[in-house]
């Protein structure tokens, strides 16, 4: 009997702890980490949530960018911090899928050192190329590179990127030789790519878009198989490559061992916002999909099957990060 009165005292002190934990949660300012440069996709929607996040919950929310090593150096730097909700982080499908799969010593695992908490969006990637480039649809695209091994070359957001990742799995698929061109994220490449020293490249709809819009570059496809919503006049590489379905995606999360009220009280928010007419114009805003809102321990799953669904398609791809 004593044993029994002694754990419900124990469980009922853990339910009012972490009830003390949500109310007086945040009561100082909360860092959010971004594992990418200021200016793009992943720290536009970042500086978002931290805005939503900072308004709904009374407390300042600060963004810190912490590019390199693929995202792994935010990840790893988040991984060791306190789990008490006071530091965040925006993931990505590279730092939860592609990198730590890529490298020999990632010193990060994906499926324990972070709390997954929501996904925020989806990212379909357009394969452009410069206007000088002699095809204009998939099919004829695959018939010249074929007809020119090594004579083209592609633009990828750095070694271990889903560009880098997409382009290696097509190239693998048809039997092609295109010369890879990393960069230092995806801006940088833009200059090159544009002016024609690279002839293409995977490129999510934020810089995709405009460029498409003045005949700068034209699409030959999109990484998904379902026809975007962005520009439906693009039609998936799918229909030409059958079975070629791959997409970026971007999540929120914290340190392990988060307290789950605090997981919980988070991902409320999150989901309230994506419910919003402010939601979906920041996802237009950022040139993604719509997607279906996930709870933490839909997040979770959704990690792990994504890790695994990613093993294979690294292995084939051949792709390595340096």
């Amino acid at each position: 009997m004593l044993n029994l009165l002694l754990f419900w005292a124990c469980a009922l002190f853990s339910i009012n702890a972490q009830g003390q934990e949500v109310k007086n949660y945040p009561n100082k300012p909360v860092k959010i980490v971004v594992p990418f440069t200021a200016g793009s996709l992943v720290d536009l929607l970042g500086r978002s949530i931290g805005e939503e996040l900072q308004s709904s919950l009374k407390q300042t929310f600060v963004i810190e960018n912490k590019a390199g090593a693929s995202t792994l150096l935010a990840a790893k730097a988040v991984a060791v911090a306190a789990p008490d909700g006071y530091t965040l982080m925006v993931p990505t499908v590279t730092t939860l899928s592609l990198g730590p799969q890529l490298m020999a010593n990632p010193g990060f695992d994906p499926l324990k050192d972070l709390t997954p908490i929501a996904r925020l969006g989806v990212t379909n990637f357009f394969l452009v190329a410069n206007p000088a480039f002699p095809a204009r649809n998939m099919k004829d695209w695959i018939e010249v590179v074929r007809k020119n091994p090594g004579k083209y070359s592609y633009a990828s957001s750095g070694n271990g990127s889903p560009q880098h990742i997409f382009m290696e799995l097509l190239k693998k698929q048809l039997g092609l030789n295109i010369i890879h061109v990393p960069y230092k994220g995806s801006n940088t490449s833009m200059v090159d790519l544009l002016s024609g020293q690279v002839d293409m490249s995977f490129i999510d709809g934020t810089l995709a878009i405009p460029h498409l819009k003045t005949n700068k570059l034209f699409a030959l496809g999109t990484s998904m198989a379902k026809r975007t919503v962005l520009v439906p006049s693009v039609p998936p590489i799918a229909e030409t490559v059958p079975g070629f379905d791959w997409s970026g995606w971007i999540a929120f999360a914290g340190p392990p061992n988060m307290p789950s009220a605090i997981v919980e009280l988070l991902a409320d928010k999150l989901k309230k916002f994506q419910a919003t007419p402010a939601y979906a114009a920041l996802l237009d805003k950022a040139a993604m999909e719509p997607s279906e809102p996930l709870s933490p321990a839909e997040m979770a799953e959704f990690v792990k099957r994504e890790y695994k669904r990613w093993t294979p398609a690294i292995q084939n791809s051949g792709a390595v990060v340096d």
